[in-house]
């Protein structure tokens, strides 16, 4: 498909043991021929030979390499591929980029091996962000999901859908085009209502399921909210492992928002120290409070903090009040033995193990989730809710009587969307930007 050779470096440009300089295209075995001063055109596929590589204007060796050989069309990028492995430093692995482009390769874009290997069917749209998420994995969680993308998770959500829905739709369509037929079924909105509203119901699940990734993935906003000096700032830090916010015996010490992150076993809390709810005349610390109660208010966890060694006062029911409706923790700090119904910790000595094994607890669910397939990010979403629009479109026009044809309009518009996702009907734009944000040579 593509006339032209690519070349990158594929590792990190800095001081180490090894680098590796990627080349893809019709032109990459005879280009690393010439460097290496050996025939690799009969070599055999998916090996390695050793060499120096060589300036051919003067023949002055560069380098000691093995250059590894990939043969198309058993490769990333579905074209010849050529790796060559050198001693680490910019110097010299610049200097081999050098030669390569001195001698018919040209720099790849961001992204454009796997670019190429997706136009050259070597990996759906999916298994490319999964690639690309994989690179940037976090941690464990992220990398999880990466590998289920990378396996073929999306291709194993998207069949299902695009079965029963390209069913429904070539029913209409033969129902449409010949009628005559007396051994066709004859479809009516009674018959198609139920096929359509089952595949809803599936769409749904889908999302709902999606929804528990996203949480996984970016991990979920708690604020930590309490009275002045009941021993926030000192959960956080216990938490965090690390001295993160100022503690003092002084009221009103956090003003502004204190962050941090923390990695439980099965998903990752971005906590938020926010300033002591109270009522206050200080310019400044209203401000934090006020700052406060919009994290609240965004949190998808809130963890109230009380002084475990005082009975609750009206300052700490209108943090009860706060927080109704909320998810969230009750969490009695200062207090050496459990006198409240709720978590009892001491922060101050780090002792806030029955806070960690609580929070566990309660996301132990998203265990399940590593195991099942779903779908990864933003992209596939959007267009998962819109092909639920159009059946959504479907279902409405099938309960007012339309005629089929008309219906038909919408479950296309639906059956789109679904194969956009596996990149099937993507438009370049679109391609050009999803691989402008993988690594340079990947």
């Amino acid at each position: 498909m593509f006339q032209d050779t690519i070349v990158a470096i594929a590792t990190a440009l800095q001081q180490g043991p090894i680098a590796i300089v990627r080349m893809s295209g019709p032109d990459a075995i005879e280009i690393a021929s010439t460097l290496l001063h050996k025939d690799l055109h009969q070599q055999a596929s998916h090996t390695i030979t050793y060499g120096f590589i060589r300036d051919p204007k003067n023949g002055e060796k560069v380098d000691e390499v093995l250059v590894s050989l990939f043969k198309a069309p058993k490769t990333y990028t579905g074209e010849d591929m050529v790796e060559i492995n050198c001693h680490g430093g910019s110097y010299i692995t610049k200097e081999i980029l050098r030669l390569c482009l001195e001698n018919g390769a040209r720099m790849a874009n961001p992204g454009e091996f796997s670019q190429r290997g997706y136009l050259n069917g070597k990996m759906d749209l999916t298994k490319a962000e999964g690639i690309h998420d994989m690179v940037f994995a976090q941690d464990k969680n992220n990398a999880r999901m990466a590998i289920q993308a990378i396996q073929g998770s999306v291709v194993k959500v998207m069949d299902p859908l695009l079965e029963k829905l390209l069913d429904i739709i070539a029913n209409i369509e033969v129902n449409i085009d010949y009628p005559e037929y007396d051994d066709v079924e004859l479809l009516t909105a009674e018959i198609l209502l139920p096929k359509t509203l089952d595949l809803l119901k599936d769409i749904d699940e889908v999302l709902r399921r999606a929804s528990s990734g996203k949480v996984l993935r970016e991990g979920i906003k708690t604020a930590i909210i309490g009275k002045p000096n009941v021993g926030k700032s000192s959960l956080l830090n216990a938490l965090l492992e690390e001295d993160k916010a100022i503690v003092s015996d002084i009221e009103g010490t956090t003003r502004d928002i204190v962050e941090g992150s923390i990695r439980l076993d099965n998903v990752t809390l971005h906590l938020i120290d926010t300033a002591g709810i109270r009522q206050s005349d200080d310019t400044i610390e209203k401000i934090g409070i006020d700052r406060s109660k919009k994290m609240v208010e965004e949190a998808q966890l809130v963890l109230v903090v009380f002084d475990g060694s005082k009975p609750l006062d009206v300052q700490d029911e209108e943090l009860l009040a706060i927080s109704e409706g909320k998810d969230r923790l009750l969490i009695y700090n200062k207090k050496d033995e459990k006198t409240h119904d709720g978590i009892n910790i001491s922060a101050k000595d780090g002792d806030v193990d029955v806070l960690m094994d609580a929070l566990n607890e309660k996301y132990q669910e998203f265990h399940q989730a590593y195991q099942m397939p779903m779908l990864q990010n933003e992209r596939q979403l959007s267009l998962m809710a819109k092909a639920k629009v159009s059946l959504v479109k479907a279902k409405e026009a099938l309960e007012l009587g339309y005629e089929l044809d008309l219906v038909t309009i919408d479950l296309q518009d639906a059956y789109y969307s679904l194969k956009e996702i596996l990149g099937e009907v993507s438009k370049d734009d679109l391609l050009d930007t999803l691989f402008s944000k993988f690594c340079l040579g990947k």
